[in-house]
């Protein structure tokens, strides 16, 4: 290896330039090198209108005589190679803009961060980490994720627990509690808010400065690599809340990096985003379309990332439009078209979750037929509707039916979540426990009944963290979950309903298989507003995994309910919101339910059934089977696959 051969090629900076250099983290920012005799340090830097770029760090007392950077082509990429190994070294661009102002910058492609308030990069080195999870990714390239289960729990780091003496808990140290707690559980994903390095705690990490850098609040990049690894050998899958529509404004960032609107549109505009107060990306820029796609990609292939959930995407859509308009951005739409199926055709495996509240067609579809090109949507309208129909006061429920209803006449348009986010459980909006309304009794009761219509309901769940303590604060992200809610016997009981619930979901193949399609789902009772219940089936591949849902939403009991039914024979209650292990009145089904030759709600048979008070019931038809004893003879029996009997 040569000096010269470390230098870019005029083919890498031409794609970069395009829009096509999708690993540009491995020419851009700090890099180390090393031959027989030497080890050598690159820093390379794009800021086409700058008078002069200069480094400046603790190696050289901030002082960048010396120390400036060579300007590669007309098209502004600087480069500087020094000839020691500057690991763990902090430093900034210097940098003078066209009107001799000078900047001080991090790398937009640093690997690691000082601790805020600092804000200088550090020079990192990510390649020494030592994987375990070979497995888990040769696994994951195998799953089909629309026939799969998926419980994601949502976390925010810095709250979930804290030290006894309020410090954040380290990357290493949320393997050693957070993956047994999540296993426990059952949940299939971790998702994490943004934890790209970002100056302000309180943005929770939308708001970020450096998007290659994993915050250094909890610990290393190192660290976050052992998280990860941890997560994936005990069988979770990490997705990362990303936010390629806008950015920090703060000066040491991206924002005017060279003096000039480098990294955000030019019109203003276009540029101001005045919801958040950020400045919002230039997608229509190659060397912007580079540096995000290349973001995905870099945590994809350095930390063995599942997957994103992207924050904001109709700001992408339909922003920027400084005229007014409310049509959608052809910049913003070309670039997710572009970023999903790079990103796929990197690693097919890759979950690409869009946070999309607009009615856009196709965010599921395949760039190639015209989509967006996501894996799935969250499904903000489902949320909407069923969280105001919760709110309702249950002797009103029956005039805003329709909320529960709506969602099944799109439920299949496209591949959707279902999203309980750290979103609703904010400023003013109550905990999801606290939206129920009645007494405290009433209240548990409707949230386990919510739960088991969200788990019942077609579509992948996430959740944020809090929601299986029963909390009745609003999250306090300054301060960890109420853990104190052990002490109290309706929180574990409620604990234990989320823990059997997510079980049995998972168990369950007609409550995952056929999510994204019509033939996993079918009406029983759509239309039953005065009593606010609602019941409809759900199908696997299979028959043999159909089981039945029934939901009333309010508070009265029912000793006998007629139920029509697709099967004749026999049916066994396998799960019941309303048992006293979960808080519940009791009113439960003990006993195999035989069908009557009785046609009801449209079907061949019908069954009684008893429900009580704000109950979510699942039922399943009792299988016969024939099992050969050691004489040859046949004999038939019952079989209650989900008891487990004759297994």
């Amino acid at each position: 290896m040569t000096v010269n051969t470390l230098f870019p090629t005029d083919y890498q900076l031409h794609l970069f330039h395009e829009g096509n250099l999708f690993q540009s983290h491995q020419l851009f920012g700090a890099h180390i090198f090393k031959d027989s005799t030497q080890t050598y340090t690159r820093f390379c830097v794009w800021a086409p209108n700058a008078l002069q770029v200069s480094l400046v760090g603790d190696f050289n007392d901030w002082n960048g005589h010396g120390y400036e950077l060579q300007k590669v082509n007309d098209e502004g990429v600087w480069i500087l190679i020094i000839n020691k190994n500057l690991e763990g070294c902090i430093y900034k661009y210097e940098i003078v803009t066209q009107q001799n102002e000078i900047l001080l910058k991090a790398d937009p492609f640093g690997f690691y961060s000082e601790l805020r308030p600092n804000t200088a990069s550090i020079v990192y080195c990510l390649e020494e980490f030592h994987w375990t999870d070979h497995d888990w990714m040769e696994r994951r390239l195998r799953k089909n994720t629309l026939a799969e289960p998926a419980v994601i729990y949502e976390v925010h780091i810095g709250s979930w627990l804290k030290k006894q003496n309020g410090d954040f808990l380290t990357y290493r140290e949320l393997a050693s509690e957070l993956i047994p707690y999540v296993v426990d559980h059952g949940f299939t994903h971790i998702e994490l808010l943004p934890i790209v390095e970002h100056p302000l705690d309180d943005s929770w990490g939308y708001q970020g400065t450096g998007y290659f850098s994993v915050t250094s609040r909890y610990g290393t990049p190192n660290d976050f690599q052992y998280f990860v690894d941890q997560c994936h050998n005990h069988k979770i899958g990490v997705i990362l809340d990303w936010v390629p529509g806008h950015f920090c404004k703060d000066a040491h960032g991206l924002y005017q990096f060279d003096g000039t609107h480098l990294y955000s549109y030019t019109n203003h505009g276009d540029r101001e985003n005045a919801v958040w107060g950020t400045a919002n990306f230039d997608l229509g820029k190659g060397e912007v379309q580079s540096f995000l796609i290349s973001n995905a990609i870099f945590w994809m292939d350095y930390f063995h990332v599942d997957g994103f959930r992207m924050d904001a995407v109709a700001n992408i859509i339909f922003w920027p439009n400084s005229d007014g308009s409310k049509e959608p951005n052809p910049f913003g739409i070309d670039f997710l078209k572009k970023l999903n199926q790079e990103i796929h055709t990197h690693n097919p495996s890759i979950l690409m979750i869009g946070e999309d509240s607009t009615d856009f067609p196709k965010v599921t579809a395949s760039p190639q037929y015209g989509g967006l090109g996501f894996d799935y949507k969250w499904n903000m309208g489902w949320m909407n509707d069923i969280l105001d129909y919760m709110e309702t006061p249950p002797f009103a429920r029956h005039s805003v039916h329709s909320r529960v209803t709506f969602s099944l006449l799109y439920a299949f348009s496209e591949n959707f979540m279902l999203p309980f986010s750290h979103d609703e459980v904010v400023h003013g909006k109550k905990s999801l426990l606290n939206k129920m309304p009645g007494n405290y009794w009433e209240k548990f009761a409707q949230y386990r009944m919510l739960l088991g219509f969200m788990f019942s309901h077609p579509g992948k769940k996430l959740l944020f963290m809090g929601f299986e303590l029963g909390q009745f604060a609003e999250w306090k992200d300054k301060e960890q979950l109420d853990w104190v809610l052990f002490e109290y016997e309706m929180h574990r009981k409620l604990n234990d309903y989320v823990k059997v619930l997510i079980k049995l979901y998972k168990r369950s193949k007609a409550l995952y298989e056929l999510d994204h399609i019509w033939d996993g789902f079918e009406w029983v009772v759509v239309d039953n507003k005065e009593q606010s219940i609602f019941s409809f089936i759900r199908r696997g591949k299979k028959d043999e995994d159909t089981v039945i849902v029934i939901c009333n939403f309010t508070g009265v009991s029912y000793p006998e309910y007629q139920l029509g039914v697709p099967f004749a024979g026999e049916y066994r209650e396998i799960f019941n919101s309303d048992s006293t292990e979960y808080g519940g009145s009791g009113v439960v089904n003990k006993k195999t339910i035989a069908s009557l030759e009785q046609p009801f709600h449209g079907r061949p048979f019908s069954i009684n059934i008893s429900m009580g008070p704000f109950s979510f019931l699942l039922l399943r038809p009792v299988k016969k089977r024939k099992e050969r004893k050691g004489n040859g003879k046949e004999k038939v029996r019952s079989h209650a696959v989900s008891r487990g009997k004759g297994k």
